[in-house]
């Protein structure tokens, strides 16, 4: 017993002086001491030498001993951690600071500013509305009654805990709102993202952004409405764009017209943009339908107007020569990164 106590004692004198600067040593002091043929264990393995008479107060000198030396061990692995952080929050304020990486607008997001900037030179204004609309405001108050074939046009997600509501198919139904406030003039952009259930390939997406234009007032001709795209595909794609008027049918326009403009990926030669014509549709138009005023309570007798709305992604593609709309909602940084320039 007396031998057992005086190793205790002197592993006990040399266990409180010991230190240990970093993990490797720590390390060290936990299997020399602690390990499967550790100290610890081997002076455990000395009970089977103890009288009968002594093995209790043998046993709770062991377990002392045993708690001793984990806690040193716990002791020194804290006091290493501290070390540790306390050098790591020497801040050298001499050094140069990190470099932030630098974002960039989104490619649609600048064809939308632009688009909307030539048309205020024109002196239109925004106006925004909600992406979950009526049927109402999305069908029936631009001439498109329940049953309407011209419905088909459109596959339209429905939401499914209330049938009147769906996502709105395009930004006509902030045209709507605009005319039932009733203050006249109108002339107005509605930009924003519409969803349309079409399948997604290099030309189509199920959701998409649009601008809208809308202008109200007396003596509003179909000459005005040209001479207003005329400038805007001009400011938009230079000089030397080549445009065409093709007629059209809308529900919500008559007479109505979609105009193109030569495809400037692949210069007129043909891609799969273009559908092989050398030319891309970039938006539809004409004059606001008088069943259309009359919905929202505007006299059309008084007053004529007319409505364009184009997809933002489409003139975006030509702009930028991109030839996959899918690219635009990938979130490719690579993709997205050409554009930091172009802020």
């Amino acid at each position: 017993m007396e031998q057992l106590l005086k190793q205790i004692e002197d592993y006990k004198n040399e266990i409180g002086t010991a230190v240990a600067a970093d993990a490797k040593a720590i390390e060290e002091f936990r299997i020399k001491y602690l390990g499967t043929k550790g100290v610890v264990k081997a002076i455990m393995g000395e009970m089977k030498n103890v009288a009968p008479d002594k093995k209790k107060e043998a046993g709770q000198l062991l377990n002392e001993f045993k708690i001793f030396v984990e806690d040193k061990f716990q002791s020194l692995k804290v006091a290493a951690d501290n070390q540790q952080q306390g050098t790591g929050n020497q801040i050298d304020l001499t050094l140069p600071g990190d470099e932030l990486p630098l974002g960039s607008r989104h490619p649609v997001t600048l064809m939308k500013n632009r688009i909307v900037s030539i048309f205020q030179r024109l002196g239109f204004a925004v106006a925004e509305g909600p992406e979950i609309e009526d049927d109402w405001h999305n069908f029936g108050a631009l001439n498109l009654p329940e049953h309407h074939p011209a419905r088909d046009m459109q596959d339209t997600f429905y939401i499914q805990t209330n049938p009147d509501w769906v996502l709105r198919t395009h930004t006509s139904s902030v045209q709507i709102r605009e005319m039932e406030k009733g203050k006249l003039p109108i002339r107005m952009l509605m930009p924003g993202r519409v969803y349309r259930n079409e399948t997604v390939s290099a030309r189509s997406h199920c959701f998409f952004h649009q601008v809208e234009g809308l202008y109200i007032d007396e003596n509003v001709s179909f000459a005005d409405l040209k001479q207003t795209l005329y400038f805007f595909v001009k400011e938009m794609y230079g000089k030397d764009v080549k445009v065409r008027f093709r007629p059209s049918y809308f529900p919500f326009t008559e007479p109505s017209a979609e105009m193109d403009v030569s495809c400037f990926i692949c210069g007129g030669d043909g891609c799969n943009v273009c559908k092989k014509t050398g030319w891309v549709e970039i938006l539809g138009c004409g004059m606001v339908h008088p069943n259309v005023l009359s919905n929202c309570g505007i006299d059309p007798n008084k007053y004529t107007g007319f409505a364009f709305g184009m997809g933002v992604e489409r003139p975006a593609m030509l702009k930028y020569g991109v030839n996959d709309l899918r690219l635009f909602s990938e979130n490719d940084i690579r993709f997205l990164k050409q554009f930091t320039a172009a802020i």
